[in-house]
């Protein structure tokens, strides 16, 4: 099993997304990248503690890729909005890949690259960051699959 973080936006829809992914064995909201190291929700959505909405991924790497994962991750948000997805504004809703390796941060410079040659965004600037993995730190149960418990639809980002 490997893991895997990304960023994108308010954690609910990323979390959703990835848990319908084929080798995806969990898929965690969390809070990774500030600097307090005891932290609660409302701490990281007042934007003080520096730490993104994230989630964390356990995946079967003989099932499915670290490219497929970073493939949903680009198809699901924007990473163009500098802090912003949608409605959502504030460094902690930032676009970021975490890697927790060396071969993961190649593979995201490289897919970051190839998004951006592709021209899908046209002469916006791709803000996603790549930063190594730091401290992650599970969400409160009540964010934990919070579309399918709440019975919503996706908050996906539509572009």
């Amino acid at each position: 099993m490997a893991l895997a973080t990304f960023g994108a936006g308010c954690f609910w829809g990323v979390e959703y997304f990835f848990r319908q992914v084929n080798g995806v064995i969990s898929a965690t909201s969390g809070y990774m990248g500030g600097d307090e190291t005891l932290i609660r929700y409302e701490e990281v959505k007042s934007g003080t503690t520096g730490h993104a909405e994230v989630v964390q991924v356990e995946y079967d790497e003989s099932v499915v890729s670290y490219n497929d994962l970073l493939a949903v991750f680009w198809s699901n948000h924007n990473p163009t909005t500098l802090n912003q997805q949608g409605e959502d504004i504030g460094h902690q809703y930032r676009s970021v890949v975490f890697f927790h390796s060396e071969y993961q941060k190649e593979l995201a410079q490289q897919s970051k690259a190839e998004l951006i040659e592709c021209g899908k965004w046209g002469n916006r600037i791709v803000v996603t960051e790549i930063l190594v993995a730091q401290e992650f730190f599970a969400a409160e149960d009540f964010h934990q699959n919070y579309i399918e418990k709440n019975g919503l639809p996706s908050c996906h980002i539509s572009f």
